[in-house]
């Protein structure tokens, strides 16, 4: 994929998206993790830890882009997306079991821990959508990191003041998951026609939009169950 190509500038672009969406509350970990060290070890805690997570995120991407060359994985791929899309819009992320970290290396560590297991539905969207490039991954990290460590705060404010950037974020989730799947090699001859292959891209967008939505409204209108103690 050339970098002067509108495919590789749209394959970036929906890395960061999906960084700062699956990621982007991340710097609310580490700053949970680090919470409890003095003034003077939690920079260097967010650094290191930051970093440990890149490096280990970076190599995760790298080890999932081969996996998704093995036939068949890009169709569980993109199914595996296409629920991770639609759960991005019925629900949100909790950091209640992040625990803050006694000391320096073991707030490191925490950060380092958290952010993978948080971190494992974003290797496989951003894999996706990388296209087998791993120059794009490397881009994506360091375009959004520094958003998501610096500025997730503002990130997060925004998202509940414009509820419709999930609804983006998760659109884009599904049309990487659909590029996934059309992508396919035994069943690229099912996609050959251009109506069909966007048809269907189309089809798992609005698809995941409306029925996470409709999911999403349902829930809140369910009554909630009432403490004990009223």
């Amino acid at each position: 994929m050339e970098w002067v190509s509108p495919e590789f500038w749209t394959a970036l672009l929906s890395i960061i998206i999906i960084d700062l969406l699956l990621a982007g509350d991340n710097a609310i970990v580490i700053g949970l993790a680090a919470r409890n060290l003095p003034k003077h070890q939690q920079k260097k805690a967010v650094v290191w830890g930051t970093v440990g997570a890149v490096v280990i995120r970076a190599l995760a991407t790298m080890f999932v882009l081969w996996l998704l060359k093995i036939p068949g994985l890009l169709l569980v791929g993109g199914v595996l997306l296409v629920w991770i899309a639609y759960k991005l819009l019925i629900e949100g992320k909790s950091h209640d079991d992040v625990e803050a970290g006694g000391s320096l290396w073991g707030a490191i560590r925490t950060i380092i821990i958290a952010d993978a297991l948080m971190g494992l539905d974003n290797v496989l969207a951003v894999a996706g959508a990388a296209h087998g490039s791993f120059l794009l991954v490397v881009l994506g990290l360091l375009i959004s990191v520094p958003i998501m460590v610096w500025g997730s705060t503002l990130i997060l404010k925004w998202i509940e003041r414009f509820p419709i950037i999930i609804t983006i974020g998760a659109g884009v989730l599904a049309w990487t998951a659909a590029k996934m799947i059309v992508g396919e090699p035994f069943l690229k001859e099912y996609f050959a026609n251009p109506v069909i292959k966007y048809g269907f891209e189309l089809l798992v967008v609005a698809a995941v939009i409306a029925f996470g939505t409709w999911k999403k409204q349902k829930t809140a209108k369910e009554p909630q169950p009432k403490a004990a103690n009223e």
